[in-house]
């Protein structure tokens, strides 16, 4: 083709594509039925322009084509084979980028590349993920241990991050890196002639560049490139106003790059901020998804324990068929809880069966295993087998709970020891319901055998409605144990101190600012253009603050406030042996366009905030911005007398954070209208539906520690915050195996393993995941008796590592990729 000599010396790669939102303004039957409209054009474009190449980047989409219309998957594969229809990205669809835990972004590659390759006979080399609204730090690691090479996206913008060039090398904290492109201006384009969707991108492309990729189609609801949009290429080509653009893709794009020579600037770190009210928008889908992952987690292990220590079918098939569910529901416009109302009741409900599949198979492997414990008989007992789902050991205090009159008040261990135990507040309100609670100490990753016995004049301890701290109105309630002295301010229903007895640091000493804060949102579901929630607002009203619970296991402190309709209950948990206070949240939220912020403030100076990211953790500033979150955030400063102290947050369901100079706060809720996008304004006179109306629970601890986090076991405990000790009841039966049991443990370090498997392959090797919790690294050894071997690896600053552990103990240990593959 003759161009005009003039024409600038730029290429540009024009990737054909439909970006196809599964979900979001549309619930997933209507998103299945575009996918398979939008890839038929596909083909048809295919059959019309010898020359046309078309970009597919969510394995969901060829896997639901596959299933419903079969003579498309075939025509599909023809075009792969012929390399027209190029498949990038490798996971199951296009997540949020911060909110999943590590293992759920190992996983949208794991099921996503081993589809391509059973498939199609190849994997993708490319990420892509155009639409979702910042991405985390440790991608770049994740991507290359699954065999993907670059990484394509559109958010944050020119407008939310200066970046270094365009392309450039992302690094992570590993060291790991990907060649990364932000895809300019937009990623789907009109049906007509797309000349000034051209002039858009080109604008926003660097200078002198020689390779750039403009993306265009019809996208979201679907659509692909049209007619239109191939001719006005073929026509602008001639032109030559842009330089020589080319139907292409990603990977060619890619080989152009590296082929050119260019040496390409570094970023490292996140790529952030975009849409920072998507971090705590519809909190039913983040405490759904927060379950569901740690509860496949969860079965995972056991499954295999099971299948090897009692013969039991390890469930693969569902495992895998649960796992989908919750990647699919991890898709950027559902997670992030900007989807039409009823596209939850569908997340709900598939969340739902994930986590139902999780725990069926949980109970299942844990009664499989219950069945060959030697339990002799006692007159009058119940046992109880406590079980630990952690490779290190766990004390925590767990509850028991039973009806119909048993009068059961005293707990052994399986050596005979007493162990405290006070009765609790019970679930049941039929007649005379009992609920115990008492202090376990579990071996590594196993159980242990406790007994519950008829009482011996056990004095019950004070359980019920309550009593006023000290009877009088404003008078000060303080707990405390070994480690802990905690007092409530009844005035304003927060803590007036909190006090570290190890260290003498007291992290709310002349502290008074508010732990609630209830502040007007008039922001779109998104939170589109914010950079902080943080500013003024006004506190919950506290209407008392009493102990509600006392006895020898732990203290109770019941907080009741009040905001307009609303309604705020925070249970403070001192175990006597714990240096933490543990607190359970009851909200009942009725109010619109406000969001309510848990802040914890602090005496602290020159603070330092640490935040827990997928499978690792990231300095940011105390600026007050809204950031993204795991479980946990972690200040660290000085207290006014100079010494070091630190206070961490962890949580169960909430991942949306800001740090405000020394203090910490959680947006525990927001209100906005359900995918509600500016520049559109609410109508007063429209009956509107408002997100997280009504009741939801949700659990927090405060750990105050000398300023290692790390060393203060912050990960590990955010773990068994996430997955905690599991209690069943046992009847009496001759077995094989002992009254206490571990069948995994790690020694005590910064590496924490996660996840423990069948192999994909088959049963042949044993899976297992860890990650340096620390930044600095260190040396594993993770002892497998179930397996009878032992596992030792060194692990660099920031990796996550994955060994294929073969079930011959003759065998090696194989290091592996996320994909399950050997590593040279």
């Amino acid at each position: 083709m003759s161009r005009p000599q003039a024409a600038p010396r730029r290429t540009l790669h024009m990737v054909g594509n439909a970006h196809i939102d599964p979900v979001w303004l549309w619930r997933w039957p209507e998103g299945l039925a575009e996918a398979r409209a939008t890839f038929w054009s596909a083909i048809h474009r295919m059959e019309e322009y010898p020359d046309f190449v078309f970009t597919c980047d969510q394995v969901a989409l060829l896997a639901w084509v596959e299933q419903t219309d079969p003579a498309l998957f075939e025509e599909i594969r023809r075009r792969v084979a012929e390399g027209r229809w190029v498949n990038v990205g490798g996971w199951w669809v296009e997540p949020d980028c911060n909110l999943p835990t590590g293992e759920s972004f190992c996983r949208q590659g794991l099921y996503g590349q081993r589809y391509l390759a059973e498939k199609f006979g190849r994997k993708a080399t490319v990420g892509l993920n155009a639409d979702p609204f910042g991405h985390h730090a440790n991608l770049p690691q994740i991507l290359r241990k699954q065999g993907l090479e670059a990484y394509g996206f559109l958010r944050p913008g020119p407008h939310e991050a200066t970046l270094p060039g365009n392309p450039f090398w992302w690094e992570g904290p590993d060291g790991s890196r990907v060649l990364a492109y932000r895809i300019p201006h937009e990623y789907c384009s009109p049906g007509a002639d797309i000349g000034y969707h051209i002039d858009k991108a080109v604008a926003q492309l660097p200078p002198g560049l020689t390779e750039a990729m403009v993306f265009y189609g019809v996208g979201n609801h679907g659509g692909g490139p049209t007619k239109a949009n191939i001719d006005s290429i073929h026509r602008l080509d001639e032109l030559g106003t842009y330089g020589e653009l080319v139907l292409s893709s990603p990977p060619a794009y890619v080989d152009a790059v590296r082929a050119s020579g260019v040496d390409l600037p570094v970023w490292k770190g996140e790529l952030q901020h975009h849409a920072a009210g998507c971090y705590a928008a519809h909190s039913g889908i983040k405490a759904w998804m927060r379950s569901a992952e740690h509860a496949l987690l969860e079965a995972e292990k056991w499954a295999l324990v099971a299948s090897h220590v009692a013969g039991t079918r390890y469930p693969d098939e569902e495992l895998t068929h649960a796992w989908k569910l919750v990647l699919f529901n991890q898709f950027h416009d559902i997670l992030p809880g900007t989807s039409i109302e009823p596209a939850y009741e569908d997340a709900r409900d598939e969340l739902g069966e994930a986590r139902a599949i999780a725990r069926r198979v949980v109970n299942l492997a844990l009664q499989s295993i219950a069945r060959d414990v030697d339990i002799p008989l006692r007159e009058g007992a119940q046992p109880v087998l406590v079980w630990n789902p952690h490779p290190w050991p766990v004390r925590a205090d767990v509850e028991c709970e039973f009806g119909l009159s048993v009068n059961l008040d005293r707990v052994e261990d399986d050596t005979g020891q007493a162990v405290p135990v006070q009765r609790t507040r019970p679930l049941a309100t039929t007649s005379n319901p009992r609920r115990l609670v008492f202090p376990v100490e579990l071996p590594p990753l196993g159980y242990r055998l406790y007994w519950l016995l008829p009482a011996e004049g056990l004095t019950p301890a004070v359980t019920g409605a309550g009593r006023p701290a000290g009877g009088t109105p404003g008078e000060r309630v303080v707990i405390e144990n070994a480690h802990l002295r905690v007092e409530v301010d009844p005035t304003t229903g927060w803590l007036r101190s909190l006090l570290d007895k190890g260290s003498g640091a007291d992290l709310l000493a002349g502290v008074d600012r508010p732990h609630t804060v209830v502040a007007d949102d008039p922001t779109d579901t998104w939170g589109h253009r914010v950079v902080s929630y943080a500013g003024p607002g006004t506190p919950f009203k506290c209407q008392s603050a009493r102990i509600v619970e006392q006895g020898p296991v732990r203290t109770v402190v019941r907080i009741e406030s009040g905001y307009g309709t609303s309604t705020l209950v925070e249970e403070l948990i001192l175990g006597a042996e714990a240096r933490h206070l543990e607190v359970r949240v009851t909200l009942d939220w009725h109010e619109r366009l406000k969001l309510l912020k848990l802040r914890f403030p602090t005496a602290l100076r020159n603070p330092v905030a640490t935040y827990e990211i997928p499978y690792g953790h990231l300095e940011r500033p105390t600026d007050g911005a809204e950031e993204p979150g795991q479980s946990w955030v972690n200040v660290t400063g000085e207290l006014p007398d100079g010494r070091r102290a630190s206070l961490a947050v962890l949580n169960d369901a909430k991942a949306a954070y800001d740090v405000s100079g020394p203090d910490i706060g959680i947006t525990a809720v927001r209100s906005p209208v359900y995918a509600w996008h500016e520049p559109r304004r609410l109508d007063p006179d429209e009956p509107y539906s408002y997100q997280d109306q009504g009741r939801q629970t949700f659990r927090y601890l405060l750990v105050p520690h000398d300023g290692d986090w790390c060393a203060a076991g912050v990960p590990r405990l955010a773990a068994e915050l996430a997955q905690p000790p599991t209690a069943t009841y046992e009847s009496f039966h001759a077995g094989t195996l002992p009254s206490a049991r571990s069948f995994a443990h790690v020694e005590d370090g910064p590496i924490i393993p996660t996840v423990l498997k069948r192999a994909e392959d088959g049963p042949e090797h044993v899976v297992v995941r860890a990650y340096d919790s620390s930044g600095a690294g260190g040396r594993m050894t993770l002892r497998l008796p179930f397996l009878d071997r032992d596992v030792t690896v060194d692990v660099a600053p920031h990796e996550i590592t994955t060994l294929l552990v073969p079930t011959d103990p003759d065998r090696p240990v194989v290091a592996a990729t996320i994909l399950e593959e050997p590593v040279s």
